[in-house]
């Protein structure tokens, strides 16, 4: 057994040899001849070659706030409490948000009614706070999952609109959560050419198979759930698991959640944090008073061993590109 034409030690019911990686994207090929003819298996890797231990914030389902702002008429954006919470986090720990918006709320509330009078604080506030397309409306569920990529990329261009209309080019980050994180494959290349190149969702196992994982096949979604992120290089696209879902952990059990990841050297370096916004309201049928501070013990874990804030759409996964 050679790995690269370099012998490989059998070590156990293994077989184990160090590899040098020197180009950003290398294939890694392991050969057998013997008995059995010959075998190999490739597979390519890439060097984040200036990686460092860093986090992202993205907030799914962002449409509520956008309807109070504009009914409401604030003097600023941060009189609305759920945009004050996050300035809060952002002046405590440098936190950064990625917020994924709707077009519509069920109400008939639309994009298209928010006052472009904020556009200033936006811009202002864009270091830390960008707006990126998350779907048309909450309603239906999986919404892109059957859908023809023109009806997704419809929907991004309407969202995109406006943004750029009421906040700015700078507050307009690619999407990095599709609704559902369901797509069709057709619709993969349309997002990377649309400037997309991180994907977050789930890739966990559900009794029906792999869920909230872009259709990727099971043994993708499984090096996905078990690792860092992966990259299709059919498409260029880099999927992201999400490591915790704040509106899913109370506040005593995010070390839990965020420790064995911490521990894990396949899935330390880069932590995927997330939550829903509607779970700030005290309107919503499952609000959750403490949500805030879910978010504050979270960041407060990842800040106080050393990761920093990123957003996924500079850079290479929030960092230096390799290349």
């Amino acid at each position: 057994m050679t790995v690269n034409g370099v012998e490989a030690a059998t070590v156990g019911d293994r077989f184990e040899c160090p590899v040098t990686i020197t180009e950003v994207e290398q294939d890694i090929t392991a050969v057998y001849e013997g008995a059995y003819g010959h075998q190999e298996h490739t597979v390519r890797v890439v060097w984040d070659r200036y990686s460092k231990p860093r986090y992202r914030f993205s907030i799914d389902d962002n449409s509520f706030w956008l309807r109070d702002v504009a009914q409401s008429g604030y003097d600023s954006l941060f009189d609305c409490f759920y945009l004050d919470i996050l300035r809060k986090l952002n002046t405590e720990y440098g936190a950064k948000f990625t917020l994924n918006i709707y077009f519509s709320t069920a109400d008939g509330f639309e994009l298209t009614e928010f006052p472009d009078r904020y556009k200033s604080e936006f811009e202002n506030n864009a270091d830390w706070m960008v707006l990126a397309f998350h779907a048309r409306a909450n309603d239906p569920d999986r919404l892109y999952q059957y859908a023809a990529a023109e009806t997704l990329m419809d929907d991004l261009h309407r969202v995109e609109e406006q943004v750029l209309r009421f906040a700015g080019e700078a507050t307009l980050a690619p999407p990095t959560v599709i609704h559902w994180g369901m797509v069709q494959p057709a619709a993969l290349p349309a997002l990377y050419e649309h400037g997309v190149r991180v994907l977050s969702g789930f890739f966990g196992m559900r009794e029906w198979g792999s869920d909230v994982n872009y259709m990727l096949d099971p043994v993708r979604s499984e090096n996905v759930f078990s690792h860092e992120a992966l990259k299709d290089f059919r498409t260029g696209l880099l999927f992201s698991r999400v490591d915790i879902v704040c509106n899913n952990t109370p506040v005593e059990q995010v070390e839990s959640v965020l420790q064995p990841l911490y521990e894990n050297p396949r899935q330390a370096e880069v932590m995927d944090l997330f939550t829903h916004e509607q779970y700030f309201w005290p309107f919503y049928t499952r609000y959750i008073p403490d949500h805030g501070q879910r978010l504050d013990a979270a960041i407060k874990w990842v800040t106080e061993r050393g990761y920093e804030p990123v957003s996924f759409h500079e850079g290479f996964m929030g960092g230096q590109e390799p290349g």
